[in-house]
């Protein structure tokens, strides 16, 4: 019997068996309710008014406000993907051998590793990015050896470029990469690696067949991770870039919070929640919602 039956049972109230894990959910579905739907259905109808900051908004089912927010802004979001694709792509192709060698190698070393992981996220968000920005400045180091090693032209720039803001984003995020990995990477079954190079299967071949799928719902769930909040950033490209670099998340915060556009910008949220929302979906459809579970591990 839980805490809360037992309660209930000394106070002379008897609450039926199938009502105890809803009175459980209650509480976080309250929060939900108060701090998720509630704000989200003021966005839907703010996203259909019509009028201006000066003459007022008005409820008019404008469902114009998303065709033209999709018409004027679709480089903006096109681009947003973009970047969050190829941050997504270098966090799982720099994320991967380094949970790896946590899980595997680590040894007594491993609480270490994962604290030097995760101490950076200790650091305001956009602290990190402004020290992005000094180490990308053209009076910069780094700025030197890379025109030294011949990766950048004598009056080539690191910032404003589509590579700082990527850059800056993969490092924000990798965090979020290497965790679940690492989680999924430390906790599989390594007889099953041991049983492969039985078999006489070589070092690649038991990677490929045993540990990369293995370590599937770890790629599924840093990916997604990774991918979600990467695609509405807009402080990299704030700061990295240059109105060229600008996302979708930069069009929403100048609309919102400059030029008090309300309709468009909570049109454009919507518009970004639902691709993501179906992108997402479709990732999970084709990776397999076993994926997430980690039933591949039985």
């Amino acid at each position: 019997m839980t805490a809360a039956g037992a309660t209930a049972q000394r106070r002379g109230i008897r609450i039926p068996r199938r009502w105890i894990p809803y009175l459980l959910l209650a509480p976080g579905l309250l929060w939900l309710a108060i701090f998720f739907l509630a704000p989200l259905y003021f966005m839907a109808r703010q996203s259909l008014e019509s009028g201006t900051l000066f003459t007022g908004y008005s409820f008019t089912w404008e469902f114009s406000n998303y065709t033209n927010a999709i018409s004027n802004f679709h480089e903006q979001l096109i681009r947003s993907f973009e970047y969050a694709a190829a941050s997504t792509i270098l966090a799982l192709l720099i994320g991967y051998p380094l949970a790896y060698a946590i899980a595997t190698r680590g040894g007594k070393w491993r609480t270490a590793l994962i604290l030097l992981v995760i101490l950076p996220s200790l650091t305001t968000y956009l602290v990190r990015t402004l020290a992005w920005q000094t180490i990308l400045d053209d009076s910069s180091p780094t700025l030197d050896i890379m025109r030294s090693l011949g990766l950048v032209g004598e009056q080539g720039h690191l910032l404003a470029t589509t590579g700082a803001v990527i850059a800056g984003m993969t490092y924000n995020f990798l965090p979020f990469m290497i965790l679940p990995l690492y989680a999924t990477l430390e906790r599989f079954d390594k007889t099953m690696l041991e049983a492969a190079y039985d078999l006489y299967a070589s070092r690649s071949k038991a990677f490929m067949r045993v540990t990369l799928p293995l370590s599937m719902p770890g790629i599924v769930a840093g990916s997604l991770l990774t991918f979600i909040p990467a695609v509405g950033d807009f402080v990299n490209a704030q700061l990295l870039g240059s109105s060229r670099q600008f996302m979708i998340g930069n069009v929403i915060q100048s609309r919102y919070n400059v030029l008090s556009d309300y309709p468009t910008a909570a049109a454009l949220s919507f518009i970004l929640m639902a691709v993501v929302l179906v992108m997402v979906i479709l990732w999970v459809r084709v990776a397999g919602s076993e994926a997430l579970t980690g039933d591949t591990a039985a």
